[in-house]
């Protein structure tokens, strides 16, 4: 069966029901049909979050093969639901770019997903619509302030950095001119778009407190510059307020519910490589007032999405992981270790040896965050005893928890070892978070923690541009913003080719981006893109509806 069929068997209890799970009546939420709701932010207690028992979830370097760090995520809080602890999974949205390309949806997968899947998948509650709109919103203003006579701040397009987004892969939308057909329709300039889960609102909205908060970051972010050289912030051009408007929903987190039926909520969907790859600091801490223990995730490896949560957003919203589950697949270990993709199925002990100094390296970078890592090995029918004694003996070895986790087959009753493993760390209480920089150090600094300490580098290059962007955010006084390094996330280095755990290289950075409105900087290694491109037979061409509204094809 596929995730879908197994989606469709399950009978959805109504989400009231689900509600009332959190302590919540029908009045406390305001329901989009009868199997998703949004719940006010009056419904987040710092007091009572304060009690609750954050758990993060990531993973080794991805490859092709897939980790399943969602499904694991799911599976995980349906196994604390299973032993007695009253538990919410908070997970990101998903991109349609994903959905319609080549990665797929983010609902999890087998008997571990999260539901109604077809509508997480696509529309959902159309958040991402109003992020992409109110993005778009500026860019028009933008321009239109370029174009007037009557109202204008003497902007200089050469120097405006603000793209359109689409929540879709266009790589024929990358670099694009506007303006052209004379001078109605506006000043000629070369922009592009990105990618609705690359956008700065996107990143506001998962870091901002409330409404106010996020007016005020929304106020915050940097346009370009004057002709004159002064600085052009969203707030200069008076849109902020209208912008907060189109956000007023999306900004309430989503409730929806398990195959098991215990609570999730999702809200935001940044992208790890190229944002901060966490939900939304709202969500987090509604999960963690309303619940005992809260799982969430961060994208892609734990170089990535778990760096920039721990420095990024456990930094700006004062919260940080009781425990930390580092998924890991055998599968993914033998790529690492050489092993040809196509062969990943078969048994080969020598190759999984070879790819065990990726997993090493990872729990080495959770270690130094003063966290306590879990392997948790996120079990596949093609996985022999043989490989899984590999993976076990080297925890062993190396005197660091183990568990394996069925939730793809099992769901809740796959993963009860692993949640008593989660228990048993989080009672010990013996986690000492600590940053891997200081806000207050120069950029360069923080680039050479993150490059030097968490992915392995001996030193950072920067490129020409990247130089006068480091001039350009001492000028607007911007230094003590942390860092958002936008990296590949196929490799612990900026060379996709590097498999394994690659020694002796250099992280070159070309650019920085100034995310101030966020509240970070981008540095952009390597070829990474904020606009990704489908691939010669993208996932679009299986998906289908019936003439009955029933959806096939997703997966």
């Amino acid at each position: 069966m596929t995730d879908l069929d197994i989606a469709k068997t399950i009978e959805l209890q109504h989400i009231t029901s689900i509600a009332k799970k959190l302590g919540l009546e029908a009045d406390d939420i305001d329901m989009f049909g009868k199997y998703k709701a949004k719940i006010p932010l009056s419904k987040i207690d710092l007091d009572k979050a304060k009690d609750s028992h954050l758990i993060l979830v990531t993973a080794i370097s991805p490859t092709p093969a897939g980790e399943g760090k969602t499904t694991m995520s799911i599976g995980l809080s349906e196994g604390l639901n299973r032993i007695g602890k009253q538990t919410t999974v908070v997970l990101r949205e998903p991109s349609l770019g994903p959905v319609f390309g080549i990665k797929g949806g983010a609902t999890g997968g087998g008997y571990s997903q999260v539901l109604p899947m077809e509508d997480i998948n696509l529309h959902f509650t159309g958040d991402f619509a109003a992020i992409e709109k109110a993005h778009n919103l500026l860019s028009a203003v933008i321009d239109n302030n370029i174009q007037s006579k009557t109202n204008s701040l003497g902007i200089d397009a050469r120097t405006v950095t603000w793209k359109r987004v689409i929540d879709m892969n266009d790589r024929a939308l990358r670099d694009i001119i506007v303006g052209l057909g004379g001078t109605a329709n506006g000043v000629p300039r070369q922009t592009g778009f990105d990618i609705t889960a690359a956008s700065e609102i996107m990143a506001i909205l998962c870091l901002s407190d409330d409404l106010a908060d996020l007016k005020r970051r929304l106020g915050n972010i940097f346009v370009g510059y004057t002709f004159t050289k002064e600085p052009v912030y969203c707030r200069d051009l008076k849109v902020e307020g209208a912008m907060a408007a189109l956000l007023k929903e999306a900004i309430r987190p989503n409730l929806v519910q398990t195959i098991e039926g215990n609570p999730a909520i999702i809200h935001g969907g940044p992208f790890a490589n190229i944002a901060q790859g966490t939900n939304t600091v709202i969500a987090t801490r509604m999960g963690m007032s309303l619940s005992d223990y809260t799982v969430t995730e961060a994208g892609f490896g734990a170089d990535l999405g778990a760096e920039k949560f721990l420095d990024i957003k456990c930094q700006s919203a004062g919260i940080s992981p009781k425990a930390v589950v580092l998924t890991t697949t055998i599968r993914a270990l033998k790529y690492h270790g050489g092993a040809d993709l196509k062969n990943l199925t078969e048994e080969n002990v020598e190759a999984l040896k070879k790819g065990l100094p990726n997993l090493e390296k990872h729990l080495e970078n959770v270690q130094q965050f003063g966290i306590e890592p879990i392997i948790a090995v996120n079990r596949f029918v093609s996985d022999s005893d043989a490989e899984i004694g590999v993976i076990k003996e080297f925890a062993a070895t190396n005197n660091v928890r183990y568990a394996l986790a069925e939730g793809w087959a099992k769901g809740g009753e796959g993963t009860t070892d692993l949640a008593k493993q989660v228990v048993e760390v989080v009672e010990s209480n013996n986690a000492n978070f600590t940053p891997m920089y200081n806000w207050d150090m120069s950029v360069e600094d923080k680039i050479n923690a993150v490059a030097k300490k968490v992915y392995g580098a001996d030193g950072v290059e920067f490129a020409p541009l990247a130089k006068r962007n480091l001039r350009t955010i001492a000028n607007l006084g911007l230094e003590g913003l942390p860092v958002c390094i936008a990296k590949t996330q196929k490799s612990l280095s900026d060379n996709d080719k590097l498999l394994g755990r690659p020694t002796g290289f250099t992280i070159t950075i070309r650019e920085i981006e100034i995310a101030a409105g966020a509240g970070f900087l981008v540095p952009i290694s390597g070829n990474i893109m904020r606009m990704p491109g489908l691939p010669a037979h993208p996932a679009s061409e299986n998906i289908n509806i019936d003439n009955d509204g029933n959806i096939s094809g997703l997966f």
